[in-house]
């Protein structure tokens, strides 16, 4: 994949941020989350990733996607990075 933007935030307050937003191959856009935990004390990486995290995820994309002409497809992936190693989850959650 190649790296179209890091850290993409919306303007003002409460809205959303993206770590990564990648373009796949087949031109898909990817937008990606990477969480870190550094145990699984609160039930590890993927458990941070609420239905709040992941609304405001969804805004900062379609923000995002407001601003290109014709929008590509999508997809929201997960980066898991725990003291056992790094997992990807690709198309971890969908936009409602």
């Amino acid at each position: 994949m190649r790296l179209l933007e890091r850290n993409y935030r919306t303007p003002g307050r409460g809205g959303g941020e993206i770590d990564l937003i990648m373009r796949a191959p087949d031109g898909t856009t990817v937008f990606v989350e990477v969480r870190q935990r550094g145990g699984a004390s609160h039930g590890g990486a993927a458990a941070s990733i609420s239905a709040t995290k992941q609304q405001r995820i969804v805004f900062a994309a379609r923000h995002y996607l407001m601003r290109l002409r014709t929008p590509p497809a999508c997809r929201f992936d997960v980066v898991l990075i725990e003291p056992s190693g790094i997992e990807l989850l690709p198309a971890a959650f969908e936009a409602c």
